[in-house]
């Protein structure tokens, strides 16, 4: 049911919603192919934009915060009028003004002069304003001179606690980098059935399922595979994770995740990291590939084409991130 009353001025389809995300330096690579993939977008978009296309905005490890948008203006003034109509229902409410770095050096809205924004558009609004635990916040943000307001989430982080597993090993892939993996892989999870066949201790395993991602998992490692199982247990998930090889995968599933092993740690030869391939290429219509480096021309004899890719950094480790179909 929509609680909020319909806009005077009804926006456009590229400006739904408003997105703003954050990243480290190390994190550009990774971060830009996770938000191209979500928004399907052919470029990384900048750190404020608009997009049709909802997230939830707890699912990237990146991705900030989200306005859906009820009104837009080309002035704050307008805006202001149009805020006026703001039903909250008896509820306490926020308003946020969204930092912007869209804006030319002279146009830049310093700290006070958001809060008084801020403050405007409370007054206009019939209701009882809680800065500290408001029921309903609100947010406002300028892009390319036009204004835009409406309900804002906030990114919880809720997947932070997974990062917390009682089951790891060094060279397994990260928290950050298996969310954003799975977001890359299955921007729409509805209806898709997904794999991981060497899938170690199942970070990738459980960053799906906590997405609600059907996906099953599988090792040829006996320990650790039981190592994925009792991580996906505690923190409260459940999935399937056999033991065996990837060969002997009969089913045939829309999207696979393959870790490649790699002579750090165990000793695989080229013609075994092929046929790791040429078998992902046979269960699974789109692959996300993780590599050392980079082997373009292995995953073009498999009969891939690359879609993205990106690079993940870990210190002085990187690891090569391909999207495949």
């Amino acid at each position: 049911m929509n609680t909020h009353p319909e806009p005077l001025n009804p926006f456009s389809a590229p400006a739904n919603y408003i997105y703003t995300y954050t990243c480290t330096p190390d994190e550009e690579s990774l971060c830009g192919m996770e938000l191209r993939c979500l928004f399907e977008r052919a470029e990384t978009p900048p750190t404020l934009f608009a997009s049709p296309i909802a997230v939830g905005v707890s699912r990237s490890p990146f991705i900030k915060e989200r306005i859906d948008v009820m009104y837009e203006a080309d002035t704050l003034e307008e805006i202001y009028r149009q805020t006026e109509q703001v039903d909250v229902e008896g509820q306490t409410f926020k308003v946020i003004c969204v930092r912007s770095s869209d804006l030319a050096a002279e146009d830049k809205i310093d700290y006070d002069g958001r809060r008084a924004i801020e403050r405007e558009i409370g007054l206009r609004i019939e209701g009882e304003a809680d800065v500290k635990r408001p029921q309903r916040i609100y947010g406002l943000a300028t892009i390319g001179g036009r204004w835009y307001f409406g309900v804002y989430h906030k990114n919880n982080a809720t997947w932070l606690r997974q990062m917390r597993k009682p089951q790891s090993y060094s060279i397994a892939l990260s928290t950050r980098v298996s969310r954003a993996a799975v977001n890359m892989a299955i921007p729409r999870p509805e209806g898709i059935k997904a794999i991981d066949p060497c899938c170690g201790i199942g970070t990738v395993l459980v960053e799906a399922l906590s997405m609600g991602i059907d996906i099953v998992g599988r090792d040829i490692n006996p320990l650790i595979a039981r190592g994925a199982r009792t991580n996906i247990a505690h923190f409260g998930f459940d999935a399937e994770v056999t033991l065996g090889d990837i060969a002997d995968i009969e089913d045939h599933y829309d999207v696979a995740f393959l870790d490649m092993p790699y002579n750090l740690y165990s000793r695989i030869t080229p013609e075994e990291q092929l046929s790791l391939l040429v078998h992902a290429r046979r269960i699974a219509s789109r692959v996300l590939i993780f590599a050392i480096e980079a082997v373009d021309e292995m995953i073009s004899a498999a009969g891939f084409a690359i879609v993205d890719r990106c690079v993940a950094r870990k210190g002085s480790f990187s690891r090569h991130i391909m999207l495949c179909q």
